[in-house]
């Protein structure tokens, strides 16, 4: 990290300001080749940036930060200019001439956690902060900026090193007068452990719906009204709707707010058999996308009467919503039927046609949106990363309540136990994971 990098730190196009941020050992150098010279630390300062050959770029308010008490823990400069591209190229023109160089998408923060600023789970609530849409995404990432994710990670693994500390006295000094019951504690604070990462995994469902968004699939036969209800939730037209079956066929995805949260909504391909191999991708699509939604919504056309509804039925889980649409038509073998079906299954049935049951169907889903992603303990996970790391803590712990009367191997699986965790804050990890989860921070973060 010799040398120096420059990013535009606010958005591009014609703006009231623009924000250029400098970081590296030649920060005061890169102000020192604007026209600037000395200024006091954090104190906003007016000056007049000129490029190579003296022309005046602007006048700009800058900021001074020494390292290591800035963001990145290096020398950094931040310049508040006019925000017009004329005045924002000319001064990445002279940053360039002055032999600093443009910045990789998230390499500020990843210097930051390099100079250890952040760990790892803060860095990645930096970038979710950026993102976030909704109230709760953005407190669920300023919770974890704040250190709630690296603080209870932080304790598993001083739990985890005690664990060992006694499983490795027992090794190192077996003629001592240990404990007689040290193996029976141990076995204890492991079953502990365990229910903790148990209850944990349970919660990261909910930190990881919080971030990327709750996932709502509407299943059915064709034609059955799903593209209806899908334009009737969205509350404008996202779906083609006619009378003749079949028309969607890939998954039309379109975000809504309810409850504070963002929720994808999915109207896809009528489930059934076919021989086009259009629709039978679809299908296939439709398919994969309602194994993984978090709530299925099953559209049934009431008043039909040829038995199409039964295709969706093997994937309606116990929770899931029961939809019968087209109520102002008379209702058909199909709506009696499925009804039956449904309340069979512990699945709650709605009644839904163009004029009347929707909103219903929206409070109904408000409140299990609500249910799902509400909770007062911070989530344990909130990326598939944290999720695959906990799973792998949990599994060797489980060895090592196995085998605990093999103490070395115990001793072995709690300490890739403790890995697992430190991988989480970024104490250990290969390149390309760090590679990897900064490659998607936008550029100038």
């Amino acid at each position: 990290m010799s040398d120096t990098i420059f990013a535009l730190a606010t958005a591009p196009g014609r703006a009231a300001v623009a924000i250029m941020r400098i970081s590296g050992p030649g920060s005061q150098q890169a102000l020192r080749s604007l026209g600037v010279r000395t200024i006091p630390p954090r104190t906003a300062a007016l000056k007049t940036l000129k490029g190579p050959d003296q022309h005046i770029i602007d006048q700009a308010l800058v900021l001074w930060f020494p390292g290591p008490n800035s963001f990145t823990g290096e020398d950094c400069v931040e310049l508040q200019v006019h925000g017009g591209r004329a005045v924002v190229d000319a001064l990445t023109q002279a940053l360039i001439a002055a032999g600093n160089r443009l910045a990789e998408p998230g390499e500020f923060t990843r210097r930051a956690f390099e100079n250890g600023k952040l760990d790892l789970s803060q860095a990645e609530a930096t970038a979710d902060l950026v993102d976030a849409e909704t109230a709760a995404q953005a407190q669920q990432a300023i919770r974890q900026l704040r250190g709630a994710m690296s603080r209870r990670y932080g304790d598993w693994r001083e739990r985890l090193i005690r664990l060992l500390a006694n499983l490795e006295g027992a090794l190192d000094f077996p003629d001592e007068n240990l404990p007689s019951d040290l193996l029976d504690r141990v076995e204890a604070d492991l079953g502990s452990m365990i229910n903790d990462l148990d209850q944990a995994l349970v919660e990261a469902a909910r930190g990881v719906r919080i971030r990327d968004g709750y996932r709502v699939a509407l299943i059915g036969a064709p034609n059955a009204g799903k593209s209806t209800l899908a334009n009737a939730l969205v509350r404008r037209s996202v779906a083609i709707v006619s009378d003749t079956a079949g028309t969607t066929r890939d998954v039309i995805e379109a975000p809504i707010g309810l409850a504070g949260h963002v929720v994808t909504l999915a109207d896809m391909a009528g489930l059934h058999a076919s021989v086009d191999d259009v629709e039978k991708e679809g299908v296939r699509r439709a398919l994969d996308w309602s194994r993984v939604a978090d709530l299925r919504l099953w559209v049934i056309d009431q008043a039909a009467q040829d038995g199409r509804w039964r295709e969706a039925a093997p994937l309606v889980r116990e929770g899931d919503f029961c939809v019968l649409s087209k109520m102002d038509l008379p209702e058909g073998a199909d709506g009696s039927a499925a009804r039956r079906f449904a309340e069979g299954m512990g699945v709650a049935v709605l009644d839904v046609s163009l004029s009347t049951g929707v909103e219903a169907l929206r409070a109904a889903l408000v409140a299990r949106v609500s249910e799902d992603l509400s909770g007062s303990e911070f989530p344990a996970a909130t990326r598939a990363r944290h999720v695959r790391l906990l799973e792998a803590a949990r599994e060797r712990l489980r060895e090592a309540e196995k085998r605990l009367s093999m103490i070395d191997l115990a001793a072995e699986d709690i300490r890739l136990a403790a890995r697992a965790m430190e991988r989480v804050t970024g104490r250990v990890g290969a390149e390309d994971i760090l590679d990897d989860v900064f490659k998607r921070f936008c550029i100038g973060k």
